[in-house]
């Protein structure tokens, strides 16, 4: 299968999830913070809303698409012993604070699922035990593809650290991505960045979020790499650094081609919060523009449409933001998922053509027929996600993906 991103909105064709698991019912309330959680999740409740919103990708998706669960491809890659060896060093070497020397012979005496479950829930026989990593939930923030190559995100907080290393494993031993491992962008130890920050607008331009979660360096390094991969432009992002907007898909995501949802005062309401980044020959060059609907107009040729995430409401934007309104998924142009509870958004892009069709209608519509390629519809699916959201984090947290297709 090829790997192949050169747009946020065309048809999904691939994706990597992870259902949420034991290691959610093992965040301590009192360290939920330092866990990067606002609340605690009912697994149960969180499993079941997650499997109905694959089931909704599923059903949008042609009959040849694939939804991978991340700890499948990882267990796949843990058959060999020398992958499970050198992921042990791996952890051994980039996570110092866990003191993993420790324990190193008895990791590796692990089998490929015990080793797994280590990694996820932090447990070892009770004898020596880390913090879960609940935070897998949220594969987009692991790497981003774009074009045909694939950018290693390094984590911000420890308390995704081990999460990182597991993609970098998969990406350098699972078949799924032999077609791409020679197009792999990485970043130094001293920097940060994450999938959530990058959003993919055509194979010449990319946007990254400056964010709480990546770093002035990290963006620098990443945009050096891509204009040497053949991208033209980055542009860059400034977004308050702060919880509520962690990353750059928390208040702005594409919906179409050349339609937005975006969290009016921090993207509408910004002027001056962009640099376009682009290649000068030896060096990188760049200019400020006026606002990101500028910087896109102006970069595309396009004329884009921003839909305010809570509409016009100063305190049902803030308050949907909160629950990620912005962040919705696209499955195909126009046809986006996104968390039903943000009643105004969806309102909002009603009034700009949008049919809204919640999870059940959706499924039910168009389960075993995918959505057409040369479909003219657009729809906004809402599904139910009061335990998801907890974790802080839509749709477009929620996912990985790895192909998309223009037919």
């Amino acid at each position: 299968m090829n790997i192949n991103i050169t747009s946020e909105t065309d048809l999904l064709k691939a994706v990597i999830v992870h259902t949420p698991g034991r290691e959610v019912s093992l965040v301590n309330p009192g360290l939920k913070e330092e866990l990067l959680f606002d609340d605690i999740i009912f697994e149960n409740d969180a499993r079941k809303e997650h499997l109905e919103m694959l089931n909704v990708f599923k059903a949008a998706m042609p009959a040849d698409g694939r939804v991978y669960e991340i700890t499948d491809l990882a267990l796949e890659c843990f058959q060999s012993q020398d992958v499970r060896a050198e992921f042990i060093e791996m952890m051994n070497r980039e996570l110092p604070f866990e003191n993993i020397h420790t324990i190193e012979q008895d990791l590796l005496k692990l089998d490929p699922e015990m080793l797994l479950k280590f990694v996820v829930e932090g447990t070892i026989g009770g004898q020596f035990n880390l913090q879960p990593a609940p935070n897998l939930l949220f594969t987009r923030d692991l790497a981003a593809v774009v074009g045909d190559g694939i950018i290693l995100s390094r984590a911000a907080k420890h308390a995704r650290s081990r999460e990182f290393l597991l993609i970098r494993i998969i990406a350098k031993y699972h078949p799924l991505f032999e077609p791409i491992k020679n197009n792999v962008v990485s970043i130094g130890k001293k920097q940060s960045i994450e999938g959530g920050d990058v959003l993919v607008v055509s194979d010449k331009i990319v946007m990254i979020g400056m964010s709480e979660r990546t770093s002035f360096s990290g963006l620098m390094s990443v945009a050096g790499k891509m204009h040497a991969r053949g991208v033209e432009h980055v542009l860059a992002v400034d977004i308050p650094k702060q919880r509520s907007s962690m990353h750059l898909d928390t208040i702005f995501t594409f919906t179409d081609h050349n339609e937005c949802v975006a969290f009016p005062p921090a993207i509408i309401e910004q002027t001056h919060n962009v640099v376009d980044l682009f290649s000068g020959g030896e060096f990188i060059q760049s200019r400020q523009c006026n606002t990101v609907k500028d910087a896109l107009e102006e970069l595309t040729g396009k004329s884009f449409t921003f839909i305010k995430c809570g509409g016009d409401d100063p305190v049902s934007q803030f308050r949907e933001q909160w629950t990620d309104g912005a962040n919705l998924f696209a499955m195909a142009p126009g046809v986006v998922l996104g968390y039903g509870r943000n009643t105004e958004t969806f309102w909002a892009m009603k009034a700009h053509g949008y049919k809204h069709m919640n999870q059940y209608e959706f499924v039910e519509e168009y389960k075993g027929k995918g959505i057409s390629p040369d479909n003219s519809e657009k729809i906004a699916v809402s599904f139910e996600g009061h335990e998801l959201c907890r974790g802080r984090g839509g749709a477009r947290c929620m996912t990985l993906p790895i192909l998309r297709s223009k037919n």
